[in-house]
Order: C-alpha cells, then sequence, then structure tokens
C-alpha cells in the first residue's frame, strides 16, 4: 500500500469525513461534544499516571471527532481575543490535543508513531493543516506561537499531548477555563508522579527525569529561576520519603535525562 506524506494524508482525513461547514457549527464553550469523545475513547493506565486512546473505536467514531474539530475551527479569532486568558489557553490545549487524534487517525492504523507522519524535510509538528482562528495552523504554531509566547506556563507542557507513551497523559476530559489551574495542576502531579519517567535515587542523589524538562528547559528556569528550584518546589510528589523530600527541596541531586518513548499511545 502506497503510504501518503504525512501533512497530505491529515487534509486527506479531514475532507474524508462527513461533510459539515466549519462556519455554520456552534462552538460550545463547555466542550460537551468533546468530553462525550474523550470520556469513550481516553482511558487512565499506570494508576492514572498515563492515559491511552481507543484509535480503533475512534477511527469508527469519525463523525463525532469532525464534529468536535468543526465547533474548534467555527471559533473566530475576535471572540477568542475577548476571551479571559484562561479561556483562551484551554481553547489552544483542547485544539491542539483534538487536532493530534486527527492526525493519528490519518494514517492509522499503519503508523508506529506520530513520528512516521513527518518527512526528511518536516516534522508532523510543522505541517499546516488546521484551520484554527482565521489561518490554517500546525501544531508548533498552538504549541510555541500562541502558548508559549502568549501564556508562560510550565504546566502546559504536561497538558498538550503528542500521542506517544512517553508525553504526558491525554486527559479523558476537556480542559475548561473555570477549571485550568486545578486541571494543570492535576496533569503535572500525575506525571512528575510516574516513577517510570522521574525517579529520585536516594542513595545516588540523582533525579532521573523525562527529557522533556531538557528539551524546554527555560520554561522552568523561567518559572523558577532555575530547573532544579522548579523540582524542588514538587518535592512532595517526587520524592518516596521524608528524607528524600527534604534533600530535593534543599537542592541535594544532581539530573539525569532518561529515554522518550515515542511509541503510539494506543491502547490496543
Amino acid at each position: 500500500m502506497k503510504i501518503m506524506p504525512g501533512w497530505f494524508a491529515a487534509l486527506s482525513f479531514l475532507a474524508l469525513l462527513p461533510l459539515t461547514n466549519p462556519a455554520f457549527a456552534e462552538f460550545d464553550p463547555q466542550y460537551r461534544n468533546y468530553a462525550a469523545l474523550l470520556a469513550a475513547h481516553v482511558q487512565w493506565t499506570e494508576g492514572g499516571h498515563a492515559s491511552t486512546v481507543d484509535y480503533e473505536a475512534l477511527a469508527a467514531d469519525r463523525a463525532s471527532l469532525k464534529t468536535v474539530l468543526d465547533e474548534l475551527s467555527s471559533l473566530s479569532e475576535s471572540r477568542f481575543s475577548a476571551w479571559p486568558d484562561a479561556d483562551q489557553k484551554a481553547f489552544l490545549i483542547n485544539a491542539y490535543n483534538a487536532y493530534t487524534l486527527a492526525l493519528i487517525l490519518s494514517r492509522y492504523p499503519d503508523l508506529e508513531s506520530i513520528r512516521d507522519l513527518g518527512s526528511l524535510f518536516r516534522s508532523p509538528w510543522e505541517k499546516a493543516f488546521i484551520p484554527l482562528l482565521g489561518g490554517m495552523r500546525s501544531l508548533d504554531w498552538i504549541e510555541h506561537a500562541r502558548l508559549r509566547a502568549d501564556y508562560p506556563d510550565a504546566r502546559i507542557h504536561f497538558a498538550v499531548n503528542c500521542a506517544s507513551v512517553g508525553c504526558p497523559a491525554l486527559r479523558p476530559e476537556p480542559y475548561l477555563g473555570e477549571r485550568l489551574e486545578p486541571q494543570l495542576d492535576d496533569a503535572r502531579d500525575r506525571f512528575l508522579g510516574d516513577r517510570t519517567r522521574n525517579r529520585f535515587d536516594a542513595e545516588d542523589h540523582e533525579l532521573r527525569i523525562s527529557p522533556i524538562f531538557k528539551w524546554y528547559r527555560e520554561d522552568f528556569e523561567q518559572a523558577a529561576g532555575s530547573l532544579e528550584a522548579w523540582l524542588g518546589q514538587h518535592a512532595e510528589v517526587l520524592g518516596e520519603d521524608a528524607a528524600s523530600k527534604q534533600g530535593l527541596k534543599a537542592g541535594e541531586f544532581t539530573l539525569e535525562f532518561g529515554d522518550y518513548d515515542w511509541t503510539l499511545n494506543d491502547a490496543s
């Protein structure tokens, strides 16, 4: 079977979904359709520290996903700009995660990783296939040009999901402006509490952490002055006992970055 390049496959996937017009879709600020979609196809795993997506079932539910995408794409820049920052952040996170699902379905099940949807010259995150806020956007545009640029918040890195095992969990619910703070705190703590990705060795005083902290180190430094200081602020989640927590709070540790698992977060 001939495999289409990632960007063309994504556009073809969107074109083949049931025909609706985003211009006539009614945006729901409570994301009820998106909530139902996530609840049906996303499950917590690893004691709530990770999640998987039932892409097979989601592929059979394309009409529901298309409804969600149309609602997101129907929002105008002027209406978006009038919202409080929390509502804007929640919208952009939801759009990133929903369109990542669409991107995966553009080739599913014939892929093992989201990186399979890239090309020699462009990553899947650079493809402008998302009709959003008055233009054709990429996942990178949502994350870097808008979220990181306009709303500096290191917790964003625990909310956007790259459809990979190594990524912080995709929540089985949408982010909402009125609940954004506790949702982001919860996403952060679930990820930090995952001992397969973030683990403190009390004997060697070594904190082994996800490479996410290396890739976006500047965001954590901006939040706390240094990455070590940011991690020390969350010693209660990273440490296993009183001594470990005290050592982390005091900054008595060295850092080691682990590997990243790009395997698709597929329930099957």
